[in-house]
């Protein structure tokens, strides 16, 4: 894979940042985390070089300075709120988040159940959490949040509030996803610190948008298509321009709060320590950037993934039509169409020839590989044995699998396992592949191909299944469908 990012010099200038500006309190900042804290393959989409659990690492770095304290919504708790991406839900998900973090010697301090107002669910996350030796904190639901500033920074607002103990100078605190709480707890703490003659301070990590690029930089673009069912929209930070006389790039939630998070900051401290809302950030992406045309590249390309993405969401009834009219209206902002994907072109030409689901992938010296449906292999599994094949320098006629592997697979799904679909899917061809390379040289060389699929773009002509896309996922392949399903069956 090219790479456009310096994710070593990331960690390293990350980490130092947040040293700098924990100094700049009396030794305390509360750092409130957007975002993915890993698992961040959206950002190593589109900065090629950019590992997905770098912010991990960097906090690692930071390990005897940092501690982590999780955040999550009473309300979330009370509705079995799911994570998407994972199918998860938000109090699951905290669990794994602890789970995650203490595998990597990080320490996680405490986890606040916020917007609290006698929730049944979230009384019995609790006890489970205290149960498993965790510290639990409540906030709770303050009336005319966040406007009502002379309510808010009083005994009657964040005064009600449990102060959370915490013992290191930084404390992060994350959630399993937005309209967690993690602002409110951070300037909660903030008001009590106070009380307590403590200085401490407020950052925020966000990585995108990434402040010193432009504003119709793709990398930014790419943004606000990921964001598009929550209507985030880039723009320049009026009070930092106004300031210092410098454009910067913020996104319209933060520039918008900013006035009444200057006021709490002034009723706390008597005076703001910020100007902008760019001054609150650390994020210190743009700066590690160090081929802009490979990052421009991949930015186009992940917002045209999100495009189909949407469409996909469309059609299965997970977002409505308004998604994909803002992505492509920021399509022609970044001047792309769908063609720009040649797999796309590739894919739907390779399933007008067969007249059946096909499916392309680009290598990274920009040669194209179709797949097409067959007896024996879905058009995924096809086009993955095919690009195997191509990059190990095996002849096409020749089979790694032979098709005598392949056909007691067939019988234990129909006959056994009761699919009525015989075609191998992806994970089970790569098992069928692994077991024929004990005894085949072709078969290990394709296997030896395997991490060469990484980064590499795809196009199916039809929805792939959930089991195809996990498995593509997996190899680090950047997938893109139709929104169109194989068969006109309802249930899929």
């Amino acid at each position: 894979m090219k790479i456009g990012f310096d994710n070593e010099k990331y960690v390293t200038l990350q980490s130092q940042h947040i040293r700098e500006r924990i100094n700049q309190f009396d030794n305390k900042l509360y750092l409130e985390f957007g975002g993915k804290l890993f698992d961040d393959y959206h950002a190593s989409r589109v900065l090629p070089g950019f590992a997905p659990d770098s912010k991990l690492n960097m906090l690692s770095a930071l390990s005897d300075q940092a501690e982590i304290v999780i955040v999550i919504s009473a309300g979330d708790i009370e509705k079995n709120k799911i994570r998407g991406d994972l199918g998860i839900t938000y109090d699951e998900d905290v669990l794994r988040l602890i789970d995650v973090f203490r595998d990597r010697n990080l320490y996680v301090g405490s986890v606040v159940i916020t917007q609290y107002s006698g929730q049944y669910s979230a009384d019995m996350f609790r006890e489970k959490l205290m149960n498993a030796g965790i510290r639990v904190y409540t906030h709770y639901v303050i009336e005319g949040y966040p406007s009502n500033i002379p309510l808010i920074v009083s005994d009657e607002g964040f005064g009600r509030n449990d102060y959370i103990e915490t013992t290191r100078p930084l404390v992060v605190i994350t959630a399993p996803g937005p309209g967690s709480g993690k602002m409110a707890t951070c300037l909660s703490q903030l008001y009590h610190e106070h009380k307590r003659g403590i200085r401490a301070g407020y950052a925020k990590f966000e990585t995108f948008p990434v402040w010193n690029l432009p504003l119709r930089h793709p990398v930014n673009i790419a943004y606000e298509a990921a964001t598009a069912d929550i209507n985030d929209v880039n723009m320049i930070d009026p009070f930092h321009l106004e300031a210092y006389g410098i454009t910067t790039v913020n996104y319209n939630r933060d520039v918008e709060i900013f006035p009444v998070l200057n006021a709490i900051f002034e009723r706390i401290f008597k005076t703001s320590p910020y100007k902008s809302p760019t001054d609150m950030g650390v994020n210190m992406a743009g700066n590690c950037i160090i081929n802009d045309q490979i990052c421009q590249k991949a930015s186009r390309q992940e917002i045209i993934r999100r495009y189909y993405q949407a469409k996909a969401d469309v059609l299965t009834g997970r977002a409505d039509t308004s998604c994909i009219y803002k992505i492509e209206l920021l399509m022609k902002q970044a001047n792309i169409t769908e063609n720009d994907r040649l797999v796309t072109i590739y894919a739907n030409e390779r399933a007008k020839e067969t007249n059946a689901p096909a499916a392309a992938i680009e290598l990274l010296d920009g040669r194209i590989i179709t797949g097409k449906t067959s007896h024996l292999l879905g058009a995924s599994a096809s086009l993955l044995l095919n690009a195997l094949k191509e990059l190990g320098g095996i002849p096409h006629p020749k089979h790694v699998i032979s098709p005598e592997a392949i056909e007691p697979i067939q019988k234990l799904k129909t006959a056994y396992l009761g699919s009525h679909n015989p075609r191998l899917h992806t994970d089970e061809v790569l098992i069928a592949l692994s077991i024929s390379a004990v005894s085949s040289p072709d078969a290990r060389l394709a296997m030896e191909q395997l991490s060469k699929l990484k980064g590499l773009q795809l196009h199916s002509s039809v929805m792939l299944s959930q089991v195809d896309l996990k498995t593509l996922k997996r190899l680090g392949i950047q997938v893109t469908c139709e929104p169109r399903y194989e068969t006109k069956k309802l249930y899929h």
